[in-house]
C-alpha cells in the first residue's frame, strides 16, 4: 500500500527539478583582443540552473547575430575553443582564444575546465580573449 504515498512524493520531485531548471543564472561575455587593439564587445546571455558555459554560447549565437565561435570536440579533453566572431586561433601565427572570468567581487580567475564544463556563477563575466602564447 506504499504506492499511493509514493506518487505525492514523485510529482513533488519532479516539480522541483522542473522549477529549479527553469530558473536562468545571467551573466556577460565580453569578447576581448590582446593581439590587435580593438574595441571590446559585451554580449548578455544566461544558462539554465548548473548550466555549462557551452550552452550559454551557444544560447547567445542562436540569439545575437553578431556573436558566433567555434569550436572542436578532443576525444580526452572536450570542447575546445577555436574562434570567436570570426577570428580563429592559429598554431602558425601561436594565437589562442583564453577563457578567463571576472568574478562578480571583481578578482579575474583562469578557470581549470573549458567551456564544456565551466558553470558560469550569477552575474560574472567571462572574458573570451584573443591571446598570443
Amino acid at each position: 500500500m506504499k504506492t499511493p504515498a509514493l506518487l505525492p512524493a514523485a510529482l513533488l520531485l519532479v516539480s522541483l527539478i522542473a522549477a529549479a531548471s527553469s530558473d536562468l543564472t545571467p551573466f556577460t561575455v565580453l569578447v576581448a583582443n590582446s593581439v590587435t587593439p580593438t574595441p571590446h564587445k559585451n554580449y548578455s546571455t544566461a544558462v539554465v540552473f548548473r548550466g555549462i558555459l557551452l550552452g550559454g554560447l551557444r544560447r547567445l549565437q542562436n540569439s545575437t547575430k553578431d556573436f558566433m565561435f567555434t569550436y572542436t570536440e578532443d576525444p580526452n579533453y572536450g570542447p575546445f575553443l577555436q574562434s570567436v566572431n570570426g577570428l580563429p586561433g592559429s598554431q602558425k601565427n601561436r594565437t589562442y582564444w583564453e577563457l578567463l572570468v571576472k568574478k562578480t567581487d571583481g578578482q579575474i580567475i583562469r578557470p581549470d575546465v573549458g567551456i564544456g564544463c565551466y558553470l558560469p556563477n550569477k552575474y560574472e563575466t567571462i572574458i573570451l580573449n584573443y591571446n598570443k602564447y
